[in-house]
């Protein structure tokens, strides 16, 4: 007698990284070395993607740019809201 199973019981858990950002969420680019990033410049979250190289990805727009730019949660940082 042949029994097929689903697969073995105690088969890792691979667990997906979790978004540290929401929609909506106002972000900066981290600054690097080497690179200047302006200051001012935020940006907001448009979009969570899965993630690339362990570290969750976003889709990302800032209200200057006619585009939007894709990077991973390495190199955001969030911003406090300005209350007006």
């Amino acid at each position: 007698m042949i029994r097929f199973t689903k697969g073995p019981a105690s088969a890792p858990r691979v667990e997906k990284p979790s978004h540290r950002f929401t929609v909506g969420q106002m972000v900066r680019i981290k600054s690097r070395i080497g690179i200047a990033v302006k200051d001012a410049e935020t940006f907001h979250v448009k979009a969570t993607l899965p993630a690339k190289d362990g570290s969750p990805q976003y889709r990302i727009r800032s209200d200057r740019e006619n585009h939007e730019r894709v990077t991973t949660e390495d190199n955001l940082e969030g911003v406090e809201a300005i209350a007006e």
